[in-house]
């Protein structure tokens, strides 16, 4: 707009004929800031973090932004690896999924002007915005449930314990069935949280003799109920629900398309993802930015795996 149409069109056509691409990079020294910014989840092939990520993409696109995925596979030093990369990229921001709690790292990436958003985990205001679900509240829920219809040896499927969104689910899940003098409480660990770790599982449920199976297994998410779904399946003398329910967590799309549809704890995950990027962008944006901490409810959603 600053310059004559003749000569804009000359421009334009060599950029045409040259192929020419611009530089970014030098772009983002001039401005002091990037058009992209940073996205690190802990399984980019769990549908729940693929719907996080696939609603923050549509927030930051609608806002002039480009997203970068990082998937750290539960790992701290591949999340890590990721934040440095970011942080030489010269990144506006990240939204984070952490792999352990976050201490004090909001702070240090943001005294490098790298601004930090943490999703998927409740971080005191004082030190950062996040955006979460009460996953205390949904292992209450998927208990409560689970006692409702009549379950009393339940089984949690879920690990590693050191994830602070499977720990909660199980303090959640321990605080209601410890009231009840009648039922019982087992860990059953996973290597991982998938569907194969939730097969494995269910392998030596299979195994187990008809004492000592539970009569329901709450899973710490959709995939690793999927997997033990799967394992009872193959075993044509254990039925769904009527030996064994199964209640997984998150409600992904192939959890009311398992071959016993699937009872869930849905957490909201668009609004983790578009809530996320919102407070990232106020706090790039906004010099009187203040943090912000908010927690979204679970809610439970009934299928034919805990209902028959």
């Amino acid at each position: 707009s600053r310059v004559k149409k003749a000569t804009a069109d000359k421009v334009l056509a060599a950029v045409q004929r040259l192929g020419y691409v611009r530089n970014d990079a030098a772009r983002q020294l001039k401005q002091g800031r990037s058009s992209a910014l940073g996205l690190i989840v802990l399984d980019s092939a769990n549908p729940f973090f693929a719907d996080i990520a696939r609603a923050a993409e549509q927030y930051a696109d609608s806002n002039g932004y480009q997203i970068l995925l990082g998937n750290s596979r539960q790992d701290i030093q591949r999340e890590l690896g990721y934040l440095k990369m970011f942080q030489e990229q010269r990144l506006s921001g990240v939204l984070l999924s952490p792999v352990e709690k976050v201490n004090g790292l909001a702070d240090n990436f943001r005294n490098v002007g790298m601004q930090v958003v943490v999703v998927d985990q409740k971080v005191d205001a004082r030190s950062a915005c996040s955006v979460s679900v009460d996953d205390v509240a949904g292992g209450a829920l998927a208990a409560e449930h689970l006692l409702s219809v009549g379950r009393k040896r339940i089984a949690f499927v879920g690990g590693p314990l050191e994830i602070h969104q499977v720990n909660d689910r199980l303090v959640g899940a321990k605080s209601v069935i410890d009231k009840d003098p009648n039922a019982t409480l087992v860990v059953l660990p996973a290597a991982a949280q998938d569907v194969i770790s939730g097969r494995e599982v269910g392998s030596q449920i299979v195994k187990m003799t008809k004492e000592e199976r539970p009569d329901a297994i709450f899973a710490a998410n959709d995939l690793l109920a999927v997997g033990v779904l799967q394992a009872l399946a193959m075993n044509a003398s254990i039925s769904v629900p009527d030996e064994i329910a199964i209640i997984g967590y998150d409600d992904i799309d192939f959890a009311k398309a398992a071959i016993v549809p699937l009872t869930s704890i849905k957490q909201p995950a668009q609004e983790l993802g578009e809530t996320g990027l919102e407070l990232l962008l106020d706090e790039i944006d906004n010099p009187d930015h203040q943090h912000r901490e908010i927690t979204f409810q679970p809610e439970l959603v009934i299928r034919k795996s805990t209902s028959g």
